[in-house]
């Protein structure tokens, strides 16, 4: 432990904390270093305590300076609190996410407490690689279609002339098509922002799930996926439900989109209550099942993963993702298993919900 004990067991101590901890005095000592500051710098409190914060944690900025003796906490600018999170360096070369606060009784006057809190790189790290990651999928989705329509567009204003009715109607429905992809990525992105940042909105209407699931297997079929491809079925009288109709528009879509692409054979989706749903009574259960290869075992708890694509699987890897998310706004949940055939089967529970005006 870096600190002595018998504070009162409301408050944590500092090993409670789950970043690390280190607090000097108005000397510059170091007169707190708790567990977690410990574990990250590889530093033993008993090493630490009752020594000069700059001897005591030795940190240096990416440009090699001597961190300490760059900002100054205790003879610098007297009007500045503080020093913003930033990676910084441990003897070593170690990096650590370093910010610090200083406590001035009155405002510009010496600090009498040097408050530092370290984290470990790891998240930042991952959510940088996640954020690239993306980057890399945007560029990689776009340029296809983005290429597409450049092309006809400029063989179209260059040789207009040159080309039948037919040719010219086959470009331009080729050209839409593109354009419909770019809009529908550009949509699942700001989707995405949205459930990242809790922001995503949702509009509850009155909506009959069954006629709901009925619009979205016509608009397939209308875009020539065989009628008998989709069996639909109504399990008894399904709830009430409110929620957002666009948004579940948007579930069903991806959902039967994946079990037609990925699945193979019968789509079958069924609607019906959900008894027994965490989410209460009156909750609605929608399954779509396929007949496919299904998931692995070892990878069904990546599923709802940004970017998770399974093997051999294309598109962007978002549209589980989105899927999840907006189910859950809604307060329901969303799991993934097996089908009695052998591929893949989604279930989600919607809670009845409540009109947008009384959220």
């Amino acid at each position: 432990m870096g600190t002595p004990s018998g504070a009162d067991d409301a408050c944590p101590r500092p090993d409670d904390l789950p970043d690390g901890l280190v607090v000097a005095d108005r000397e510059g000592i170091v007169t707190c270093f708790n567990a977690e500051a410990a574990r990250l710098t590889g530093i033993a409190p008993h090493r630490a305590l009752g020594r000069p914060l700059g001897d005591a944690l030795p940190l240096e900025d990416l440009d090699g300076r001597p961190w300490w003796r760059v900002t100054d906490p205790y003879g610098g600018l007297a009007i500045r609190r503080g020093q913003p999170e930033r990676n910084l360096l441990l003897p070593g070369g170690r990096e650590i996410l370093v910010a610090a606060r200083y406590v001035r009784p009155t405002p510009r006057t010496a600090p009498v407490r040097v408050v530092i809190t370290l984290r470990g790189t790891r998240a930042r790290r991952r959510v940088e690689r996640g954020n690239a990651e993306l980057i890399a999928t945007v560029a990689h989705e776009l340029r296809s279609p983005l290429t597409s329509v450049k092309g006809f567009t400029a063989t179209l204003l260059d040789k207009w002339d040159r080309f039948t009715d037919e040719q010219k109607r086959m470009m331009m429905q080729t050209v839409d098509g593109d354009a419909d992809r770019v809009t529908r990525l550009i949509t699942e992105l700001l989707d995405v922002s949205r459930i990242d940042s809790g922001r995503l909105e949702i509009r509850r209407e009155p909506l009959r799930v069954e006629d709901a699931v009925r619009r979205r297997v016509d608009a397939l079929v209308a875009a020539g996926i065989p009628a008998e491809r989709f069996v639909i079925r109504v399990n008894g009288e399904p709830p009430r439900l409110w929620a957002d109709p666009v948004k579940i528009d948007q579930v069903l879509g991806n959902l039967l989109e994946n079990a037609v692409r990925h699945g193979g054979g019968t789509v079958t989706i069924e609607v019906g209550p959900a008894p027994s749903a965490p989410s209460g009574p009156g909750s609605t259960a929608i399954t779509v099942a396929d007949r496919g290869p299904g998931i692995p075992e070892e990878t069904m708890h990546r599923v709802f993963t940004r970017f998770w694509r399974g093997s051999g699987r294309g598109g962007t890897g978002l549209g589980l993702y989105i899927v999840k998310g907006i189910v859950e706004a809604h307060g329901g949940t969303v799991t993934v298993g097996r089908a009695p055939g052998g591929g893949a089967r989604f279930r989600l529970i919607l809670p009845p919900g409540v009109p947008s005006l009384l959220a």
